[in-house]
């Protein structure tokens, strides 16, 4: 087996294992590894890939919410409910839309979002950072 071959194969178990990571940190410092988006392409629920580049000019990780083929007209950062943004900001989760009430943010939660970091005044809060006052509060 060629060295090209072993390493094709070794990249491709990497990737596989990315799935099965749940510590955002962890899967920044793999980044590079993650599988690139494709269209037409069907994902699982629970599967990790890179669009696009983050804050810090690194590859921005996204985790598949429900299983579908993907479209064009879905780009990762306009699917909320097909794709989560995964990984830090300056230090903090980078602000998703909750999907369900387990995932909404609760008092004194903090996320990046918008180039600002939001602390959450509310528990089960899940309106985006900066729309309301009465919601979040931006800190630092």
């Amino acid at each position: 087996m060629s060295k090209a071959l072993r390493m094709a194969q070794l990249r491709r178990a990497v990737q596989l294992l990315l799935n099965s990571v749940e510590d955002e940190e962890t899967l920044q410092e793999v980044a590079t590894v993650a599988p690139a988006y494709a269209v037409g392409r069907e994902y699982r629920a629970g599967e990790v890939f890179s669009w696009g580049l983050n804050s810090v000019g690194d590859p921005q990780l996204w985790r598949v919410l429900q299983k579908h083929t993907s479209a064009e007209v879905w780009a990762p950062d306009q699917s909320p409910s097909l794709y989560k943004a995964i990984g830090l900001q300056g230090g903090y989760p980078i602000w998703a839309p909750p999907t369900m009430a387990e995932d909404a943010y609760n008092t004194g939660d903090r996320c990046a979002h918008l180039g600002k970091v939001w602390e959450s005044l509310i528990d089960g809060n899940s309106t985006e950072p900066g729309s309301d006052d009465r919601w979040w509060r931006e800190v630092g």
